[in-house]
């Protein structure tokens, strides 16, 4: 999913809880995938790759906590960030939760208000830029918020594809991010764009990035991709 927008799969399998949860979320400004089966949700994770997962224990097919389980042990999707949600309130029902890898934990009846505020939280952790943080790399300052960027206090002019990559590479610094890894975060799986095109936008990001001077952050790793720092 696009780096500007916080992608949001919601599994659920009671019907007025879904509508719910996806009114809410789309009125936070998210992007809402939803479905209320366990196997549906597996399919709709390796697709789309959401940048948060909220997760009903009883489901459909593939339990919850199979799928958190799974998710926690794949490399591709052990970051992505998941919020449990069950009618299950024994503690030990919320340690094995916790235990099996989700991020946090909710028990129905809960508080949407209160739900809103953790998934902020943990996309404040993981994916800052798409909730209007400030970040910064060396000299670099990139606001979300104004969608400004500057460098050693100098204002940086950036189209809206090189503000998406720049953002993508200073959450993770140091991170090396494949070419076909940029196309899904920062263009999209649904656009079809030629991985040369990303060739095309670091090199207009990194003489954005010295248009006043200043070293070259962007490093190129031969036969592997591109990193920030």
């Amino acid at each position: 999913m696009s780096t500007g927008v916080p992608s949001v799969l919601v599994v659920e399998d009671e019907a007025a809880q879904l509508e719910v949860l996806t009114y809410n979320l789309e009125a936070e400004g998210f992007i809402v995938t939803k479905t209320d089966n366990g196997d549906d949700a597996l399919m709709l994770i390796d697709e789309m790759q959401p940048d948060i997962i909220l997760l009903d224990w009883m489901l459909p097919g593939v339990s919850g906590i199979e799928i958190c389980r799974r998710l926690k042990a794949n490399n591709q999707t052990r970051n992505v960030p998941v919020i449990m949600l069950s009618a299950r309130s024994e503690e030990v029902d919320k340690v094995r939760g916790l235990e099996t890898g989700a991020d946090d934990y909710m028990v129905k009846p809960y508080s949407v208000v209160e739900l809103m505020a953790r998934v902020r939280t943990q996309l404040r952790r993981t994916r800052p830029a798409t909730i209007g943080e400030r970040l910064q790399y060396a000299d670099i300052l990139l606001d979300a918020e104004t969608h400004r960027v500057t460098r050693g206090g100098d204002a940086i002019k950036l189209g809206p594809t090189e503000f998406r990559l720049l953002s993508t590479f200073i959450e993770k610094p140091g991170r090396v991010w494949s070419r076909e890894q940029l196309l899904d975060r920062v263009w999209g799986r649904d656009n079809y764009v030629d991985t040369r095109t990303v060739d095309v936008h670091i090199g207009r990001l990194r003489k954005a990035l010295c248009t006043h001077g200043g070293d070259d952050l962007l490093r190129t790793v031969r036969g592997a991709g591109y990193a920030l720092g």
